[in-house]
């Protein structure tokens, strides 16, 4: 059966995603927009809408045209938002990049996605210039000036002079995230102006926030996650984001006390550290009004710990990458029963499909989440063949997720199809990792799985058939020196012989089974 959202239709304008977040950003004037917690330094609504008109004015000076991939490789800061929506002003389409990639995965990106330009820092520069360089990218702009690159307060344009194009927000595309989805490895996931449009009224329908409100900017702007619920939401509705360029945990708690935030957005890690962590109680977070987790799914029982301990609540919602990327949320008016992910959002159907099948599962039953909704992706940039196997002809997005759906225990989370690894909200494609494995001579086969842990969620864990004489040890350093830190493999161990179906296919359940029971033994 199709189920529907229980919450009222909404109106989708048609209007770019940059003019829709930033419409009264002038009329705000000096109220802070963003602020770096460290340091203090604030960007207000009024300075940041003169900025982004100013880089989509200095990219159009260089020959910016409508659809141009535009990529930004940055810690939170504020001018992160300035270059995003500056790049959406002129046309262009934003290419975000995780912060932590090595140099060959940044070129990676850059490459696939045909990025003209990048945006980065200069702590990042050392891996930015050699991979624009190898991706032929025209030129790098450093957001805080550095050497080799051009300094952003150089490229900026006349911020009247800026040319707004006419796009179809049904078609241009604003936004082109990686994920690794449901099929292994990292592919652009197009997302159009109308998908994120769509997807900041849909979710401030069901959670509102107030102008004055004060919001945690933790979770990375390259994320859609933080993208969507942090940032443009939280600019749209007027709020001042206060972010941290690097994750420290007694940072976050003394941000949330000096600057009195109402809500933070987190990944389950950060609830549990908040449920355990003896620095909690050294700090005042009764500012806190409601705490949302997502990115991966968290047990009731740390909700309430967390809930109980911090004196707020603590609520889940759910959403994919290629849905812009909320599905699912607890409206604030409305109880919220724990391990749940909350109800449908305005304008969403979903289905519950018997695994293997295109058949609807028994009433109560898990199955396939499917997705159908103006927040979906259009497709995978140049990868019709994942498409297809991911958002059928009649518009369901295969999440590649299994949930069950009842009137008491609302929607879940149970299962995952796909065989991605979710450590600390970061998805980590086991098929990257056992490619980086088998290029070790000593090395004759490989298999990653997720391993359950309590603080990360899951690790990859590697078990791996050796040719030579090698060490735990020297394998994991191997993958180190060539994959992003939420990339590295936890765990390894040496077996004679990798489980695998009569076609040679690995048979990755019979190692998390083993894996499971281990653990429970």
């Amino acid at each position: 059966m199709i189920y529907e959202s229980p919450h009222p239709p909404v109106e989708i304008p048609d209007v770019s995603l940059a003019e829709f977040v930033l419409a009264d950003a002038a009329v705000r004037g000096d109220r802070p927009a963003l602020i770096d917690a460290p340091s203090g330094r604030t960007l207000t609504y009024g300075a940041l809408d003169a900025l982004a008109r100013g880089v989509g004015s200095g990219l159009q000076r260089r020959g910016l045209r409508a659809g141009d991939v535009v990529g930004i490789l940055a810690p939170n800061v504020p001018e992160y938002a300035g270059a995003y929506f500056g790049i959406a002003l002129a046309g262009g389409t934003n290419t975000t990049i995780n912060s932590l990639y090595t140099q060959a995965e940044v070129a990676h990106q850059l490459r696939s996605s045909g990025a003209r330009f990048l945006f980065t820092v200069s702590a990042m520069l050392d891996r930015a210039l050699p991979a624009a360089a190898e991706a032929g990218v025209e030129e790098v702009f450093a957001l805080d000036g550095g050497a080799g690159a051009t300094a952003l307060a150089d490229m900026l344009g006349p911020p009247e002079e800026l040319w707004v194009p006419a796009l179809d927000p049904a078609t241009a595309l604003v936004a082109l995230p990686y994920s690794s989805g449901t099929t292994g490895l990292a592919k652009g996931v197009m997302l159009t102006h109308r998908n994120m449009v769509a997807n900041v009224i849909q979710s401030a329908t069901v959670m509102p926030t107030e102008p004055g409100e004060v919001l945690a900017g933790i979770l990375p702007f390259f994320h859609i996650y933080g993208q969507t619920a942090v940032m443009n939401c939280a600019l749209r509705a007027g709020n001042t984001i206060v972010m941290l360029p690097r994750f420290d945990f007694e940072q976050f708690l003394q941000m949330i006390a000096e600057y009195r935030v109402t809500r933070a957005y987190v990944a389950p890690p950060i609830v549990v550290a908040l449920s355990k962590h003896p620095a909690v109680e050294r700090y005042d977070l009764s500012s806190i009004l409601m705490m949302n987790s997502g990115a991966a799914p968290l047990d009731a029982a740390i909700e309430e710990l967390c809930a109980a301990r911090v004196g707020t609540r603590i609520q889940q919602g759910y959403g994919l990458t290629e849905a812009s990327p909320v599905t699912h949320a607890t409206p604030l008016w409305e109880p919220h029963i724990g391990g749940s992910i909350g109800t449908l959002l305005p304008n969403t159907e979903a289905r519950i499909v018997a695994v293997g099948t295109h058949d609807d599962a028994e009433p109560g039953q898990p199955g396939e989440l499917w997705i159908r909704g103006p927040q979906v992706m259009t497709g995978y940039l140049a990868d019709e063949r994942a498409t297809r196997h991911t958002l059928d002809a009649d518009g369901w997005l295969h999440t590649g997720d299994i949930a069950t759906f009842d009137d008491e225990r609302g929607w879940r989370i149970v299962d995952r199809l796909k065989e991605l690894i979710k450590y600390k909200g970061y998805q980590v494609a086991p098929a990257m990792l056992e490619a980086v494995l088998l290029e070790h001579p000593a090395v004759a086969d490989a298999c990653v799985i997720p391993a359950p842990d309590e603080d990360a969620g899951e690790i990859p864990k590697a078990f791996v058939v050796a040719r030579a004489p090698i060490g735990v040890d020297e394998l994991m350093t191997f993958v180190a020196a060539r994959v992003a830190p939420h990339e590295r493999i936890r765990a390894l161990e040496l077996i004679d012989e990798i489980p695998k179906s009569a076609s040679g296919k690995l048979l990755r359940r019979v190692l998390v089974e083993r894996e499971r029971a281990r653990v429970v033994g």
